[in-house]
């Protein structure tokens, strides 16, 4: 039986975690432990979920506490991004098994520390990478292990974030790198992990540009320039164009937002302790970037091509793996309810180096990323599927490599020069050693 508190009470906690083992997994899972700063939250889970009503509810500095009195053997960490180092490191004193979502930290530094400590440790460090599990990486993943393309040489992966989700990440604490990272951290550790995972090698080497193009003081669509604004009682609302487009004057609008229930704006400015998911995403202090490029190196030959952009008119990706035998190629168009035009089906297009061009329809399965969060769930509370041929779940190392990686852009971009991620890490490793086994 596992035994699991939950460090951060937050929607993401709620949705991707607490559900499915409260109603799906129960008979092997469960909840022994709730654990967060904020009463507000406890009540909101207590409130969706009555069975937990009576499971002891502890302040992140009563840890040590919970793990005796509960005797939990696993934490799942759903937390602000840099919260996660004091857990995962407590977990793993502890001796339990840690589940971490994206990022694992926000650190290379504090990479190598939980690396080190797993090392000591009878626990071990699971990362949620969900994106490994959407059914179209997972194919993609089957086309390279089944030598369709040959060896990996270049990957090409452009990221599109619209205005919605993009500008979400400005309002709210995803905007202080010292809380998340940046978003070459928060959000593209995905991107980077799914890359190191299908290609299976180690990056080495990154050297990137960024800039901030549409948000903060210099933003061409600021109303005006004026600070500590918030959308709820903003006078200058209704001239902007990010919050006009998917909101209406009557003050209507969706937070996006993974550590809040998604409620009105209304609702969520005092719902919450010294937490706002409104702020304006033109204010002076933000100054993380919200456009890269990138190219990375890697240990065996390849290198990747990669963009990322966070205000753009739709949401999706396009990415090609090229290699000695082959290429394949993909176009996603995410959230449709919010695409401004007819898309076409996903598929995955093969071109052998010398034939035919294969067009592959995938086989879907519902939930959440695509269908990748209920086989993840499912990996973590049932066990790994022992039939899959291939390793898929994420720890540590991969973790630590996704994060030097996204630490390795912004750093770059700042510092105009290659960064090396095993200087990052402070390691001296075996290069030969896979991402995957780990």
């Amino acid at each position: 039986m596992k035994k699991i508190a939950i460090c951060g009470v937050s929607n993401r906690a709620m949705g991707m975690f607490i559900e499915p083992i409260v109603t799906k997994f129960s008979k092997d899972n469960t909840i022994v432990g709730l654990l967060d700063s904020d009463d507000r939250r406890f009540e909101l889970c207590i409130s969706k979920f009555p069975e937990l009503h009576a499971v002891p509810k502890y302040r992140p500095d009563s840890f040590s506490k919970m793990i005796k009195e509960t005797g939990a053997n696993t934490i799942i960490v759903t937390s602000r991004d840099d919260t996660h180092i004091d857990y995962i490191l407590q977990g793993l004193a502890h001796d339990v098994t840690v589940i971490t979502e994206k990022p694992m930290v926000t650190t290379a530094k504090d990479a190598k520390r939980v690396m080190e400590a797993e090392a000591k440790s009878k626990g071990k460090v699971i990362v949620a990478f969900n994106y490994r599990y959407n059914p179209y990486h997972r194919k993609i993943k089957e086309l390279i292990l089944e030598g369709k393309i040959g060896r990996v040489t270049s990957v090409d992966l452009n990221w599109y974030i619209d205005t919605y989700h993009g500008a979400s990440y400005f309002k709210r604490w995803n905007r202080n790198r010292e809380y998340s990272g940046g978003l070459s951290i928060h959000k593209s550790t995905h991107h980077f992990d799914l890359v190191n995972w299908w290609i299976d090698q180690l990056p080495e080497q990154v050297f990137a540009y960024g800039a901030l193009n549409y948000y903060g003081k210099d933003g061409e669509l600021n109303p005006s320039p004026t600070d500590g604004r918030y959308c709820e009682t903003c006078r200058e609302k209704l001239k902007c164009q990010y919050y006009m487009r998917w909101s209406n004057r009557s003050n209507e609008i969706d937070v996006k937002d993974d550590h809040l229930k998604n409620e009105s704006i209304e609702k969520l400015s005092s719902s919450y302790t010294d937490y706002r998911p409104d702020a304006c995403i033109f204010d002076h202090d933000i100054e993380i970037e919200d456009t890269y490029v990138a190219t990375v190196k890697y240990n065996e030959g390849a290198f990747l091509s990669y963009s990322i952009n966070f205000s753009l008119p739709y949401e999706g990706y396009r990415l090609a793996i090229n290699g000695t035998k082959g290429r394949i190629e993909t176009t996603e168009f995410h959230e449709p309810s919010r695409v401004p035009f007819p898309i076409p089906v996903q598929t995955i297009d093969y071109f052998p180096l010398f034939g035919a061009k294969e067009v592959i329809h995938v086989v879907q399965n519902g939930g959440s990323h695509g269908g990748g969060d209920p086989i993840l769930q499912e990996d973590l509370f049932l066990g790994v599927d022992p039939y899959r041929p291939y390793e898929i779940l994420a720890g540590a190392k991969a973790g630590a490599y996704s994060i030097a990686t996204g630490e390795a852009v912004w750093r770059s971009s700042k510092e105009n020069k290659p960064i090396s991620i095993l200087k990052l890490l402070e390691l001296d490793v075996d290069v030969n050693v896979k991402v995957h086994n780990e």
